[in-house]
């Protein structure tokens, strides 16, 4: 999901020639590394810090997809049919929100009680 004006974005290695889209052409693109070449560059001096800096990138990714496990378990977001981009962009940025307010409730819930 892109909105256009995304500053970065931290996707795993099925996404490696993705910034050559054209919707997407002003974000810098962290891709994940095939873990293949991860294992080649092991053995180098950089392989620590290359390790590291794929580690960063997969903590990023993780706490996403964890909003988009939620959405799906918690609210039954499945999608099993193409109902048109509006409206399906329109779906999840209701989850999206009422996710927000699940995720928020205990806080908004202390406020309220004083």
């Amino acid at each position: 999901m892109f909105h256009g004006e995304e500053q970065g974005v931290f996707v795993d290695v099925g996404y490696q020639s993705a910034d050559k889209r054209e919707e997407v052409t002003g974000a810098t693109w962290h891709v994940a590394m095939c873990p293949g070449k991860r294992k080649q560059h092991k053995q180098t001096p950089w392989g620590n810090l290359m390790e590291q800096a794929e580690k960063l990138k997969a903590s990023m990714r993780a706490k996403l997809e964890h909003l988009f496990r939620f959405i799906k378990r918690q609210f039954g977001y499945v999608k099993v049919r193409y109902r048109g981009l509006n409206k399906n962009t329109q779906q999840l940025h209701t989850l999206f929100a009422q996710s927000n307010l699940w995720m928020m409730r205990r806080t908004l819930l202390q406020e309220l009680r004083g």
